[in-house]
């Protein structure tokens, strides 16, 4: 995103009502407007993408920002972080290699958005299979495991205390860019941000769009998760939402009650 740092030369110095005054040039002052924002030409029409959105969210990264010189500390986390969890997007949606390329059983996302303590990750729907959205998802826990497993250890040199467990919320829904699509707004983000904060959990996704009664189904499904009815701020007092039954039957039980059984 561009940044409106003025220079030097955008500042002249006179003599106003007096006082010697360091005056911003209007050219300069003009140049803080909406470009900022990145968006492009905010005029044109909406376009709606059917889309799978997640929200990857690094629990405790604020408190993680919040140790001595942060300066030095966060960039050190932050380089790997990220460069790792493009890796394991990328390689989560790869099939085999071929001679001339890579062979992919789902298209890469389509969007990403860095948010200050996580990524916005979304996949386009349109010709994407049942299957494919739910090994998606699979993908998605199959990265959150992998983040406490194999990540994490590699950080003992680097940083001290970093964020112990990546959070994953997933939602399917519509979305619709914003000016030249360098950016989406829908509620399916904003549900995939809420599960993935529900008490108690560290993975979820909303149940609706997603088919799970298909017998091609995998076991992760089948044996790992189960439906919950539960109140989601802001958005229902009766969403349904897929948790993995290892979490809840961990959970307090005043977390419990929250989840009503369907």
């Amino acid at each position: 995103m561009p940044t409106f740092k003025p220079r030097n030369a955008d500042y002249v110095r006179l003599e106003v009502d007096g006082r010697r005054r360091k005056l911003l040039t209007y050219d300069a002052f003009d140049q803080f407007n909406a470009s900022l924002l990145g968006l492009g030409d905010l005029t044109r029409r909406s376009k709606p993408i059917d889309a799978l959105a997640a929200v990857f969210d690094l629990e405790d990264f604020t408190q993680f920002c919040k140790q001595i010189d942060p300066h030095l500390s966060v960039p050190n986390f932050l380089h790997p972080f990220l460069n790792w969890l493009m890796e394991q997007l990328r390689n989560e949606m790869k099939q085999k290699d071929e001679p001339e390329g890579v062979a992919l059983w789902c298209p890469l996302p389509f969007f990403i958005k860095f948010m200050g303590d996580g990524l916005l990750v979304m996949w386009d729907c349109n010709g994407i299979s049942p299957v494919s959205m739910r090994n998606v998802i699979a993908s998605a826990w199959s990265i959150c495991k992998k983040y406490q497993q194999d990540f994490l250890p590699t950080l003992k040199s680097l940083v001290v205390d970093p964020p112990t467990r990546l959070r994953c919320g997933l939602a399917r829904g519509t979305v619709f860019s914003v000016g030249e699509g360098h950016d989406y707004v829908g509620s399916c983000i904003n549900m995939a941000a809420r599960v993935q904060k529900l008490p108690g959990v560290g993975f979820a996704f909303n149940r609706r769009g997603f088919d799970l009664e298909d017998e091609r189904t995998t076991s992760f499904f089948t044996d790992h998760i189960i439906t919950r009815e539960i109140t989601i701020r802001g958005i229902g007092e009766s969403e349904l939402v897929c948790i993995l039954r290892s979490e809840y039957e961990k959970m307090k039980v005043a977390d419990k009650k929250l989840y009503r059984t369907v």
